[in-house]
C-alpha cells in the first residue's frame, strides 16, 4: 500500500483485508502487509516502530533508503486491530503530542491526563468571563435602557487587577462586568466592575482593571513567544458561545501569520492554531504545555463562523510591549507621516493602481513641512492627484498595508525617506508649463520626520 501516512496505509489495509477474508485468499488468523511510505512524506524523515506481541518491526530512516518499507507478517487480527491504535494517532516526532504502542501503559496515560488537568485546574481562576453592556432604546417606555451585548474572555495580567483581552470586545461597551472563579472551589464565582485602562486597536489589545477589595488573584504566567515552534503543544481556554472556561488542545499550526486589526491595520507575528477557537473564545488564553502564556486567542479562519481549525493568537511578546504601556499611559503612541489618504479602491477608481495617494496634509504638521502634497478638486470639479507614496526608505509601498507594516517597524521622531510619485503638468516637448494638459509622473525622495498620534 502506497501512503502519505500511516493512517492512510491502515485505512487501504482495512479494505483489502476485508476482500481477501471475504474470499478466503488469506487465514483469516494471520496476514501479509506491505506498507511503502512515500519518499515525500514527512513521515520518511524519521523512524517508525509498529509493535506487534513479541515483535517488532522497524523502518529505516531517509538517509540510508530512497523509499521505506515497513514489513509485518503473521499476526492475528485482533493484534492488527491493536496496532491500528497507534498509527492512527501518531504524529511526526517534530511535535510534542506523543503516540502510544502497546507497551504504553494505563498509568503513563493517566499520568498524561492528570498533566492536562492539573494545568486547567491550575489556569481557570486566571482565565476570566467578560460580559459587556451597551445602552438601548425600550421599545415600551422609549427609556434608555442599559442590555448586555455580548460576552468575551480574558484574563488576569497581574496582583493589581489588570486584565487583560481583546480591542473588539470591549468596543463599543458603555459598560464590562468580569466574572472571576476563585481558587478555592467553595468560593465560587465573583462579578466585579470593570473600568477601561487603555486599548489599541491596532494591535486589538486592551486593558481593563477590577477592585477585587483585597480578595488575592491568580494572574497567568506568562511566557515568551520567541522560541515557539510548529507542532508545540497548544491549550486554548476561553469562554466559547458564553461557555465558560472550556478547555480545547491542540498544536501552534503556523508562525509569523498576518491578521488584520479593528483598525485595518495588519497585527503581524501572529501564532496559528488548530485548537478549536470559537466565538467568545477572543480574549482567552493561549498556553503551552506548562501552562504559560504564549498568546491571546483573537480570530479565526471559517466561511462558516465557527471553529474551522484555523485560530489565530495575538503572541506574548506582543502582550508583553503593549499591556505594560498601556498600564503606564492608558494609550500607545505610534509613528505616523501625518497625513490622510485615499482608500485603495477610491484611488483605483482615480487612476492610481500602485502606492498610498495622499488625500490631505493638516497644517503645521510634519508632512507639511517636509513639502508633501494633498489631493482637492479643482474648480471645473476635476480631482488633482496628489503625492503617491510608494516607498518608505527601503521598503516598497504598493497599498496602505505595506506602509503601516513599514511604519511598525520605527519609532516616533525617526527620520525617515519617503519615495513619492508626484504628477506634473508638462508639454509636448518635456519643458514644464502651467496649462498644458499632459501629465508625467515624476520621482522624489523626501525627508520626514515621523509624529507621535495616539491610536484610537
Amino acid at each position: 500500500v502506497d501512503a502519505m501516512h500511516p493512517s492512510y496505509a491502515i485505512l487501504h489495509l482495512f479494505m483489502l483485508a476485508a476482500i481477501q477474508l471475504s474470499l478466503g485468499l488469506i487465514a483469516p488468523k494471520s496476514a501479509l502487509v506491505y506498507v511503502r511510505v512515500a519518499s515525500c512524506s514527512p513521515w520518511h524523515r524519521s523512524p517508525l516502530l509498529i509493535m506487534l506481541g513479541e515483535h517488532h518491526f522497524a523502518c529505516c530512516p531517509a538517509e540510508h533508503r530512497k523509499d521505506t518499507h515497513i514489513i509485518l507478517k503473521h499476526y492475528s487480527r485482533r493484534a492488527l486491530l491493536l496496532a491500528t491504535v497507534p498509527m492512527l494517532t501518531a504524529v511526526p516526532t517534530a511535535t510534542l503530542a506523543r503516540s502510544f504502542g502497546l507497551q504504553t501503559t494505563l498509568s503513563e496515560l493517566q499520568a498524561q491526563e492528570r498533566t492536562v488537568e492539573n494545568l486547567f485546574t491550575r489556569a481557570v481562576p486566571s482565565v476570566v468571563f467578560i460580559s459587556i453592556f451597551v445602552e438601548r432604546t425600550d421599545r415600551l417606555t422609549m427609556d434608555m435602557v442599559e442590555v448586555r451585548a455580548g460576552t468575551g474572555s480574558g484574563f488576569i495580567w497581574d496582583n493589581q487587577g489588570h486584565v487583560v483581552t481583546n480591542y473588539h470586545v470591549v468596543k463599543g461597551a458603555r459598560r464590562a462586568k468580569v466574572a472571576v472563579t476563585d481558587a478555592d472551589p467553595e468560593r465560587g464565582t465573583t462579578t466585579y466592575d470593570a473600568t477601561l485602562i487603555g486599548y489599541n486597536p491596532d494591535k486589538d489589545v486592551a486593558v481593563l482593571q477590577i477592585n477585587t477589595t483585597g480578595v488575592p488573584l491568580t494572574p497567568l504566567e506568562v511566557g515568551t513567544s520567541s522560541n515557539l515552534r510548529v507542532g508545540q503543544t497548544a491549550l486554548a481556554i476561553g469562554n466559547p458561545f458564553g461557555l465558560d472556561h472550556t478547555l480545547t488542545m491542540g498544536v501552534v499550526s503556523g508562525l509569523g501569520r498576518e491578521v488584520k486589526s479593528p483598525s485595518g491595520r495588519p497585527i503581524t507575528n501572529v501564532i496559528q492554531t488548530d485548537a478549536a477557537i470559537n466565538p467568545g473564545n477572543s480574549g482567552g488564553a493561549l498556553l503551552d504545555s506548562s501552562g504559560r502564556l504564549i498568546g491571546m486567542s483573537t480570530a479565526i479562519f471559517s466561511p462558516s463562523g465557527a471553529s474551522a481549525g484555523i485560530g489565530f493568537a495575538i503572541p506574548a511578546d506582543t502582550l508583553k510591549q503593549q499591556v505594560s504601556t498601556l498600564i503606564q499611559r492608558g494609550s500607545i503612541l505610534r509613528p505616523s507621516i501625518g497625513i490622510s489618504y485615499v482608500q485603495g479602491a477610491q484611488a483605483r477608481a482615480l487612476g492610481v493602481q500602485r502606492g498610498v495617494l495622499v488625500m490631505a496634509v493638516p497644517e503645521q504638521s510634519n508632512a507639511a513641512r517636509a513639502g508633501l502634497r494633498g489631493s482637492y478638486r479643482k474648480p471645473n470639479g476635476e480631482v488633482s492627484i496628489g503625492d503617491v507614496i510608494i516607498g518608505l526608505d527601503a521598503a516598497p509601498v504598493d497599498n496602505d498595508l505595506d506602509l503601516f507594516r513599514a511604519l511598525d517597524q520605527y519609532e516616533p521622531g525617526q527620520r525617515v525617506r519617503l519615495r513619492v510619485q508626484r504628477r506634473v503638468e508638462a508639454n509636448l516637448s518635456g519643458a514644464l508649463v502651467a496649462e498644458s494638459p499632459t501629465l508625467v509622473a515624476e520621482e522624489l525622495v523626501i525627508p520626514l520626520i515621523l509624529q507621535a498620534t495616539e491610536a484610537a
